[in-house]
């Protein structure tokens, strides 16, 4: 299996990507029925380019970002060389696409997904290479069939590559969403992975492929079925509460968010992750045996939904 890729490599990459950018977004819109994606493209020189594109006060989507990036850059910032220390000192070229969706209604969860491709380059040496990314869910009110349709669908991304994997990428999921400070998971999980290149770079790029493909069929069904679902203030507000979590996650932990920050990349397009709204409550404790507290309690603990 060769590993050697090259300039036509690259384009193939970036040219999926941003067809799965238009993807995404003309799947977000059919659904919506009224949300439009305004499209900014930005170019910073040298450094690379890239096009945000935005859907706010949707009839479904309170806010929707997904993004395409290809930047390049004489140094790997902290965020990609912490547990790679052999990467010091090497350039690199890093692109791909970044969704989170935050809906209106509280019954339809917040999503995030991530694809990427990154090459380091050292004059002398091997090119190194390697995808990464993955998608999770965070719902705010949980529902087991949701749950299920979720996972079974993020393992059949996996299945082909190895029994091993879904179980690996899952796990990895498990531990990368968690809020050390809370002592509690973001959502209820999915696949992550990085530094993927132990296959070829054809399989590599065939399973990032699928995992982007599953990420739409398990995400669309949901929003479907809970769209339309009534609901108060009540169940607003404790969703404006957990978007607190999702904040907290995506400015402290996150290794996207600071993998942007610290290679000099676009603010406003690095943080449209951020949902709309948000609150925070002081030791916010949910009423025994309700439904908020079944989200903490139950759904947003690690276990084998399948």
């Amino acid at each position: 299996m060769s590993k050697y890729i090259g300039a036509d490599d690259l384009e193939r990459v970036e040219n999926w990507f941003i067809g799965f950018q238009d993807k995404v977004c003309l799947s977000l819109e059919t659904l919506d029925g009224t949300g439009v994606f305004v499209e900014d493209k930005w170019e910073r020189g040298d450094l690379g380019a890239g096009s945000t594109r935005i859907l706010t006060e949707g009839e479904i989507f309170e806010q929707a970002g997904v993004n395409f990036s290809a930047v390049r850059g004489d140094a790997l910032p902290p965020a990609a060389t912490a547990k790679r220390p052999e990467l010091v000192g090497r350039n690199f070229q890093a692109m791909g696409v970044s969704i989170v969706v935050h809906p209106k209604n509280p019954y339809v969860p917040t999503t995030h997904a991530n694809l990427r491709f990154i090459r380091a380059d050292k004059q002398g040496e091997e090119p190194v290479w390697w995808f990464g990314g993955g998608f999770d869910l965070t719902p705010y009110y949980g529902f087991e069939e949701d749950t299920i349709s979720w996972h079974k669908l993020a393992r059949a991304a996996c299945v082909k590559y190895g029994d091993d994997v879904y179980p690996q990428f899952k796990k990895w999921c498990d531990e990368y969403f968690y809020l050390k400070h809370r002592n509690e998971q973001r959502g209820i999980g999915g696949l992550f992975f990085d530094d993927l290149n132990q296959w070829s770079f054809e399989e590599c790029l065939d399973f990032i492929q699928g995992v982007g493909t599953n990420f739409l069929d398990a995400y669309l069904p949901i929003v479907a079925r809970r769209k339309d679902l009534p609901y108060s203030t009540k169940e607003r507000d404790f969703q404006l509460y957990r978007r607190g979590r999702y904040v907290e996650f995506n400015l402290v932990y996150d290794r996207g968010t600071l993998f942007g920050l610290q290679s000099g990349g676009r603010a406003e397009s690095i943080l449209m992750s951020l949902p709309p709204l948000v609150r925070w409550e002081y030791d916010y404790i949910p009423e025994p045996g309700s439904a908020e507290a079944k989200l903490h309690e139950y759904f947003l603990k690690p276990k084998d939904w399948i």
